[in-house]
């Protein structure tokens, strides 16, 4: 396997970013080897989450934040990278793509980096080595990262442990007013996005997104700012705490595929960031994020070293029998461990 050399990613070598993102996704050595080196250079990237269901212009909406921060005159345009999760091709297993025809008007922008990744059946609306692809990016001085999630529904979540702000988008006509509530999306929004606001109804889309926010912030269930919830290491619990509740997430009405609302949204976005850190939560996020980060590795690990020992031959004795239904899935489990 090819060495992949830190120091050329670090220096904006686009060639060896690629080839570590590949070796991260496939688990090779040298993925490892180069993660291993860059993170002391990571931490500094405002990792922003895109999600919602599907068919309410994610892509469209990603395309155009993107151009709008790499034309802003605020302190330089930042480098921008963009992870659009797509879903996983049941033939190959790989991405569809579908996300980079959407924004092939970007692929002039030397600022701008974009890589789909397949999402390989994970839950979440992530994949497994999402957060891996965001830290090697952090480390090659992309300062802004945008997350687009696969657009599972009611299963996307998992932005809210790995991405700074959590975008959610809506979208007036798909029937998502009372699945924001099932799927726990409004605990996670930091700002709701009503997309295709020049389609009928979208008014009416907002409104109601306000009024659900308004009833979860009075049933006490999370945090009055509607701000998701944050573990810490001294919680040995793991029960939540509330982050600071002085943040009340907007909704916002944007037309994407005109550029409509994209202002105010980049605004809000630059305005949540600056909060983070005026608030100290950024380090607790980081936090946080570190821990389910090393979580899944001791995961993953563990379940690798099971499979590793593994007999086969017990095994399928015991599956035989959990068919046969001579055993519970709980009593199979504990002839196996």
């Amino acid at each position: 396997m090819t060495h992949i050399d830190p120091d050329a990613i670090r220096q904006g070598d686009r060639l060896a970013l690629s080839r570590a993102l590949t070796a991260v996704e496939n688990g090779d050595p040298p993925g490892q080897d180069v993660q291993t080196a860059l993170f002391p250079y990571t931490g500094k990237a405002h990792l922003v989450g895109i999600t919602g269901a599907p068919g309410t212009g994610k892509s469209t909406l990603v395309n155009q934040l993107a151009k709008a921060f790499r034309h802003t005159d605020i302190n330089g345009a930042p480098k921008v990278a963009i992870l659009a999760v797509d879903p996983s091709s049941p033939f190959s297993g790989g991405a569809l793509l579908g996300d980079r025809i959407r924004m092939q008007d970007l692929s002039g922008d030397p600022g701008i980096f974009i890589r789909s990744m397949a999402s390989r059946g994970a839950l979440g609306g992530l994949a497994h080595s999402t957060a891996a692809f965001a830290t090697l990016l952090d480390a090659a001085g992309f300062e802004l990262i945008f997350i687009e999630t696969v657009g599972a529904g009611q299963a996307e979540v998992d932005i809210a442990q790995l991405a700074h702000t959590v975008v959610v988008v809506e979208a007036p006509g798909l029937g998502d007013d009372i699945q924001a509530i099932k799927a726990g999306i409004l605990e996670i929004a930091d700002i709701l996005v009503v997309n295709k606001a020049d389609r009928p109804g979208a008014e009416n889309t907002a409104r109601a997104l306000e009024a659900m926010l308004g009833m979860a912030q009075g049933r006490g269930n999370f945090p009055p700012s509607g701000k998701h919830l944050i573990t810490t290491f001294e919680n040995t619990q793991e029960e939540p705490i509330p982050a600071p509740a002085d943040w009340e997430p907007p909704v916002l009405c944007v037309t994407a595929t005109e550029g409509k609302g994209v202002a105010e949204l980049v605004s809000k976005i630059r305005e949540h960031h600056t909060y983070l850190h005026d608030s100290g939560l950024w380090q607790v996020k980081e936090a946080n994020r570190l821990r389910r980060d090393l979580e899944n590795l001791i995961r993953d690990a563990l379940l690798k070293d099971w499979q590793r020992n593994l007999d086969e031959e017990k095994f399928h004795s015991v599956l035989e029998d959990l068919i046969q239904r001579k055993c519970s899935p709980m009593e199979a489990l504990e002839r196996l461990l």
